[in-house]
C-alpha cells in the first residue's frame, strides 16, 4: 500500500508540469500561475515530508542524535522559500532540494535498515525533480 501511495503521489508533478507547457500565460495568466503555485505548494509539501520521516527515525532510535532533528527541519525550511519564490525560482529549489534529500537518505536509510526504499526514492526523485525542473523551464519559456 504504501509503495502505490508514494507512487500515486507523482502523478500531480508529472500533470502539472506538463500543464505548466500546456496552458500559455500570455492568454492565461491566472491559469499558469495557479498551475505553477500548486506544483511548487506541492513539492514543499513533498519536501517537507521527506523531511519529517528523518524526525521520525530520530524519534525511533535509542540513541538520536541531533543531526536527524536538525535535518528534519531544513527540508521544510528551505522548501517553504520555494514556495514563495517566483515559480521559476521556487521550482528549481524544490528540484535541488528533492535531490538534495535523496542523497541524504542514501547515507542514513541504510542505517535505519530502510535500504529497501532507496529504489522506489530514487525513482520518485527523478520523476519530481525533472517535472520541478522542466516546469520552471516552461515558465522561463513562455514568459
Amino acid at each position: 500500500m504504501a509503495l502505490r501511495l508514494c507512487y500515486l503521489g507523482s502523478v500531480p508533478f508529472v500533470v502539472f508540469a506538463v500543464l505548466t507547457w500546456i496552458v500559455n500565460p500570455a492568454s492565461n495568466p491566472d491559469g499558469h500561475w495557479f498551475i505553477t503555485f500548486f506544483l511548487s505548494s506541492y513539492a514543499a509539501v513533498s519536501v517537507s515530508l521527506l523531511g519529517g520521516i528523518h524526525w521520525g527515525l530520530a524519534f525511533h532510535s535509542n540513541s538520536p542524535t541531533p543531526i536527524g532533528f536538525i535535518w528534519g527541519v531544513v527540508p521544510a525550511a528551505v522548501s517553504w522559500l520555494g514556495a514563495i519564490a517566483p515559480p521559476h525560482i521556487g521550482l528549481v529549489i524544490h528540484s535541488f532540494m528533492l535531490m538534495g534529500c535523496y542523497w541524504i537518505d542514501r547515507q542514513v536509510y541504510p542505517n535505519e535498515k530502510a535500504v529497501d526504499w532507496l529504489t522506489m526514492r530514487l525513482r520518485l526523485t527523478v520523476v519530481a525533480s525533472a517535472s520541478c525542473l522542466l516546469a520552471a523551464i516552461g515558465t522561463l519559456s513562455m514568459r
